[in-house]
């Protein structure tokens, strides 16, 4: 990935995670958060692992940023996206496609105000 690559998917993840890293880790620590996206096996489902590591990331430096870094970034955009486009009817303040888009840093409340 090139510099140019590397900016772009930098500026879509902080445009798409729009939780902070000290909220994401709070939210990861609830039951909802745990229970919410695809558990394989009975364990950590794959949003709440991908969350701590959007944490991990969210603390990095550009400089500290690692290629599997900004391959995980891109997971993110692209699964954010994804399921934004797949908002289903009526309000979603306690859904499990909010909880969800959470796991993955994105609160799609955050915009509604």
């Amino acid at each position: 990935m090139d510099g140019n690559e590397q900016d772009r998917t930098r500026d879509d993840f902080h445009e798409l995670v729009n939780m902070t890293p000290a909220g994401l880790d709070r939210w990861l620590d609830t039951d909802e958060s745990r229970d919410a996206g695809h558990h394989q096996d009975g364990g950590e489902s794959v949003g709440h692992a991908s969350g701590r590591r959007i944490v991990e990331i969210l603390h990095k430096n550009k400089g500290d940023l690692s290629d599997d870094d900004y391959e995980h970034m891109r997971k993110v955009v692209g699964y954010v996206r994804r399921h934004l486009a797949q908002r289903p009817s009526g309000g979603v303040e306690d859904t499990r496609w909010r909880y969800s888009l959470m796991n993955w840093g994105h609160d799609p409340l955050a915009h509604d105000g």
